[in-house]
């Protein structure tokens, strides 16, 4: 009887996600790596970092480093690889404004990709490269906060998103970057390899629960349709603070404006006094923290600059129409689940500011 041959060793059923990745002079360092690093782990067990599960390309027209906005520079793994090898073509932007918009062999490139269905990712900025290769017409972009409005003056007849992490609209996705650019690797992972190996990284990395598309940025700016030049920088020093409060006159006094000539402009651009404007800043972030984190809501309430927490409860309900504690989405659906009385609710409003779980 002769020896039984040995069976062949199982390979792994799923085929790893390939990602080609490009990156912009000036490219945004922590969307790069926070993208690259969610892959790296996820690709293998440990921290071994074999490319196992994933793999990733950093191409470029030449072999010279690419330089990072913040001066760290990064070399090329290979040249401009044929798309139809990924499963992904990731753009990686940064500062809009410090060299010349035109690429034409990257350009070339990307529109290459897409003819072949390969799917395309605009990362921070990598987003308006895109749209100037003319790859993003009739489609949904995403964008951070921050570039709402350079988007809009450069492109204002593309549809543009300013309040969420990423956007998928068939196969072109975009992301506002920083965080959300692992946010959105983390999608990839689970949507190409499942939920296990997409949740290692985020936890390795101490990052929050996976956030999807619903993920909100966590403080749009109310500036969208704000033409006044003054107001909008204003408002931008209000979300840039919102943890320590600026007095309105400081406002004012950096924007060479009377407090006064302030009231004045809010008032013709937005109907609201700066001072209103800026609260509501501070309780639609409060908001966000109260309905994405676990934090207690007197930790919350400091951090959205309010000293009182009864005050912060006050203003938040007179506001949202709910107590902040009923922000939070477990809470609310319990409370739909199950009758709640008055007492409930009043129980629910005290504990809430003594920093307890009110369940």
């Amino acid at each position: 009887m002769g020896t039984q041959p040995k069976p062949a060793l199982r390979r792994h059923e799923t085929r790893p996600l390939s990602v080609g990745l490009l990156l912009a002079q000036d490219f945004t360092l922590s969307a790069f790596s926070l993208f690259v690093d969610t892959l790296r782990l996820a690709a293998d067990e440990s921290d071994y970092s074999r490319p196992i599960h994933c793999r990733w390309t950093i191409m470029a027209e030449t072999d010279a480093p690419i330089r990072s906005s913040c001066g760290v520079e990064v070399l090329p793994g290979s040249g401009l690889i044929d798309p139809a090898q990924f499963d992904y073509v990731v753009v990686v932007g940064g500062i809009l404004h410090n060299h010349p918009k035109a690429n034409t062999a990257l350009y070339a490139y990307l529109r290459r990709a897409a003819a072949l269905d390969v799917k395309l990712i605009g990362i921070c900025t990598g987003s308006f490269i895109l749209c100037r290769a003319g790859l993003m017409e009739g489609r949904r972009v995403c964008v951070s906060w921050l570039h709402y409005q350079d988007f809009r003056d450069e492109f204002p007849d593309h549809a543009v998103i300013g309040d969420r992490f990423f956007e998928v609209d068939g196969d072109r996705i975009t992301c506002a970057g920083g965080a959300g650019a692992a946010d959105l690797a983390a999608a990839l992972v689970e949507r190409h390899l499942g939920s296990r190996l997409a949740q290692k990284p985020h936890q390795v990395l101490l990052l929050t629960p996976m956030r999807g598309t619903e993920g909100v940025q966590p403080h749009p700016p109310m500036a969208h349709d704000v033409s006044d030049e003054q107001v909008r920088r204003a408002l931008l020093m209000m979300e840039q603070n919102l943890g320590n409060p600026l007095q309105i006159s400081m406002i004012a006094q950096r924007l060479e404006l009377s407090t006064r000539q302030l009231e004045r402009r809010f008032d013709a651009a937005l109907g609201k006094r700066p001072s209103d404007l800026y609260r509501e800043l501070r309780l639609r972030y409060a908001r966000w923290l109260l309905e994405t984190t676990t934090r207690s809501v007197t930790d919350i309430a400091l951090d959205a600059g309010f000293s009182d927490c009864a005050h912060f409860s006050r203003q938040f309900k007179a506001l949202h129409g709910l107590s902040p504690s009923f922000a939070r989405p477990a809470l609310r659906r319990e409370a739909t689940e199950s009758t709640w009385g008055d007492h409930d609710r009043v129980a629910i409003g005290a504990s809430e500011c003594a920093g307890q779980r009110p369940f």
